[in-house]
């Protein structure tokens, strides 16, 4: 039996749909439904229920497809593993990120990769967090990129990196000339928030709850573009991932304020399906992730050490100051 024929049928599966299905492996509909025909009749059983929609494996097809879509998926990473031993890695690997994971970072990281390796075919598409989950659990993408990752039954979630929150302001705001805050002084003021859906909306007003404050929650979005546009027209105040309001920083167009006290942080993670079978161009995306990562802690680590060195050689000259000071009163 041919490989590609059990690839459309994990398709079709994975896709719920013979058209989609058909468009991912470059055959007709009635192509796709041909190979899916073939399938059951070779095994004596029926795999996808038509009946409904969007389609269903039958039991029988259910655990077909599990088997295939390993097999599949072994098949087609070892296969590009033996074409890139004396080649450039040139395979395919499709990502669906979060919106604000997508915009602050991928671009560049697209690039770099891009420029490594010029024959890959990388396929980047940015959805709503549940989406993201659902296209990770029916194989429709490698992996994808989401805040606050968890493992379970279907999804295995690994840490990738992590982003200090920071209180976003117009600089009409009464915040706007502050240089840090803390989350009780946030008690009662007007919040542009994220949908109460989102795991950011509960994190977020957990955290103001456990200072003693509560946000007055005047506009609710589901993306961080949308809430960053209202926050600009001094609609409210939020709070969001430092390095999604860069550019806005740098344009003048909102103000980036510190968070006192112990740090607030949005965890991103890398997910993709449990028991998935990588391809070599996916894992050196995904190694390139972590080396990036690497490079950012890194780097704010340093930064870290160079604030503290600082704040230690003025204390002490003021230290140093005053004796002199108490000195020569002395000596008066």
């Amino acid at each position: 039996m041919h490989v590609k024929s059990l690839k459309v049928f994990c398709d079709v599966v994975g896709k719920r749909s013979f058209s989609r299905a058909a468009d991912e492996n470059g055959i007709s509909q009635s192509g796709a439904s041909q190979v899916v025909h073939q399938l059951e009749e070779r095994l004596g059983v029926k795999l996808i229920d038509r009946s409904k929609r969007p389609l269903v494996p039958t039991a029988e097809g259910e655990v077909y497809y599990q088997g295939c879509r390993h097999l599949v998926q072994r098949y087609y990473a070892l296969e590009e593993d033996v074409r890139s031993l004396h080649q450039d890695v040139a395979g395919q690997v499709t990502i669906a990120s979060i919106y604000s994971v997508g915009l602050s970072h991928m671009n560049d990281y697209l690039q770099e990769f891009m420029s490594l390796h010029p024959k890959a075919n990388v396929r980047l598409q940015y959805q709503h967090p549940k989406t993201v989950m659902r296209m990770v659990e029916t194989d429709q993408v490698d992996f994808g990129l989401v805040s606050y990752p968890r493992n379970n039954k279907t999804i295995k979630a690994d840490s990738w990196r992590e982003e200090p929150m920071i209180l976003a302001c117009s600089p009409r705001s009464p915040f706007a000339d502050r240089t840090s805050v803390w989350l009780d002084e946030l008690d009662g003021q007007k919040f542009v928030g994220f949908d109460n859906e989102l795991q950011i909306r509960r994190e977020i007003d957990r955290a103001l709850s456990s200072h003693g404050a509560e946000a007055h929650v005047i506009m609710e979005f589901d993306n961080i573009e949308t809430i960053k546009r209202a926050i600009e027209i001094d609609a409210g105040i939020g709070l969001l991932p430092e390095p999604t309001v860069a550019k806005e920083v740098a344009s003048g167009s909102l103000i980036s304020i510190p968070l006192d006290g112990q740090p607030l942080m949005r965890p991103l993670g890398i997910i993709t399906r449990q028991g998935k079978e990588l391809g070599k161009t996916a894992r050196r995306f995904i190694q390139l992730l972590h080396d990036k990562a690497e490079l950012i802690n890194s780097a704010s680590v340093l930064s870290a050490r160079t604030d503290s060195l600082a704040i230690y050689s003025k204390a002490k000259s003021s230290a140093e100051e005053t004796k002199l000071q108490d000195g020569v009163a002395t000596r008066i």
